[in-house]
């Protein structure tokens, strides 16, 4: 009798239960949709943030677009000697990714967190509680109009012109110590019988004072008289100090129509490179010898060079425009160090006058090793 049948291959029967995953195959899973859920949310989720990144570079010996989207010089000086140039003196900006009405999502500020050339900032540094971003482009685009201003001033007089300057009534608080008393375009010509010729000597007059009153010589509308205002003690930035309650501003005598043409640029970082482009303009010659020079910082009209924000990002953007060069603020110098990328050198500046040396050095192939750089003025602490 035969029991089985060495040719047939007998299959066991199939569980009536599938196999069960193991817990950690379980976990894993869950993990991988809780995972999947929290990205679909962070993508919709606002942020406290925004992302700083390089912006447009602009070559100041060369053209940009009006505002009607013509291409201009973006410097023009009456009777330019100036010969065409071969190299580039390049003004720097910085693009602000997301607003108060969008913010970036968390999967764009992770990307940003990674990316060397950009910046995650809170939202409060860029866009202050209470400032709308119409508000915000308003205030840059009054600075961008002084600035011009400025460095039009530092750089005629760096040729030999003289620009006189008045100290201007911009700007009344309702409720300040200068309410009823000083008018909107009052010139201050005078503090205590002394004269003045920046707002830095009323400021320092009026701190002096602590609280006394001060008699001002104004000129308005062409007539002349004095006026009394008492300063108040008001709290600044958690500083107690005494004001007239108003804002001061500077306008210059320009004793040559210089023009600077840039849209949607706002800020006043551009000072010193507008300064460098209009001495250029006005001068026989080169001042970048063929080389491809970037650069920032404010600027003042006697000249003094100062600090600005995004200057990371400018350095990356100015490394992805070609540039060999690039002359920082001394000022800013401790946020440079250690953040330069391959490629572009940094020399720090302090004055016009130190950018100025520091484009001869470049272009007549001269010591570079003498020059400031911002290792130095970080050694140096200052």
């Amino acid at each position: 009798m035969t029991l089985f049948d060495e040719n047939v291959s007998v299959a066991p029967a199939r569980s009536a239960h599938r196999r069960r995953w193991g817990r950690s195959t379980v976990f894993g899973v869950w993990s991988l949709v809780v995972a999947m859920l929290v990205l679909f949310v962070l993508t919709f989720l606002p942020s406290p943030y925004v992302i700083q990144q390089p912006g447009p570079v602009l070559d100041t010996l060369g053209t940009s677009r009006d505002a009607d989207g013509d291409e201009v010089p973006l410097i023009t000086v009456p009777d330019e000697q100036d010969t065409p140039s071969e190299g580039r003196l390049d003004l720097l900006t910085v693009q602000i990714n997301g607003n108060r009405e969008r913010t970036p999502s968390w999967i764009e500020l992770a990307q940003a967190w990674f990316d060397p050339s950009r910046a995650v900032v809170p939202l409060d540094r860029i866009f202050p509680s209470g400032q709308s971003t119409e508000q915000r482009n308003t205030e840059n685009a009054a600075l961008m109009s002084d600035s011009q201003l400025e460095a039009s001033a530092a750089a005629l007089r760096e040729l030999g012109y003289t620009v006189p300057q008045d100290v201007v009534v911009g700007t009344i608080d309702d409720d300040g110590a200068s309410a009823g008393v000083l008018d909107l375009g009052d010139v201050i010509t005078s503090l205590d019988g002394a004269p003045v010729a920046s707002v830095n000597d009323i400021r320092s007059a009026v701190q002096a004072g602590d609280g006394a009153p001060v008699a001002l010589g104004i000129d308005r509308n062409g007539t002349e008289s004095s006026v009394s205002v008492t300063p108040r003690l008001t709290d600044v930035n958690g500083q107690q100090q005494w004001l007239l309650g108003v804002g001061l501003t500077l306008t210059f005598d320009l004793p040559v129509d210089v023009k600077i043409q840039i849209n949607n640029v706002g800020g006043p970082s551009a000072g010193m490179m507008f300064a460098l482009g209009i001495i250029d303009k006005m001068s026989a010659g080169d001042l970048t010898g063929g080389q491809h020079i970037a650069g920032t910082g404010t600027i003042d009209a006697d000249g003094n060079v100062g600090g600005i924000g995004g200057i990371r990002q400018k350095l990356y953007g100015a490394r992805d425009a070609g540039a060999a060069w690039f002359l920082a603020p001394r000022s800013n110098c401790n946020e440079v160090v250690g953040h330069v990328p391959d490629g572009i050198r940094v020399l720090s500046v302090a004055t016009l006058e130190d950018s100025l040396t520091a484009l001869e050095t470049i272009r007549d192939g001269g010591d570079l090793d003498a020059l400031p750089t911002c290792d130095s003025a970080a050694a140096s602490g200052s």
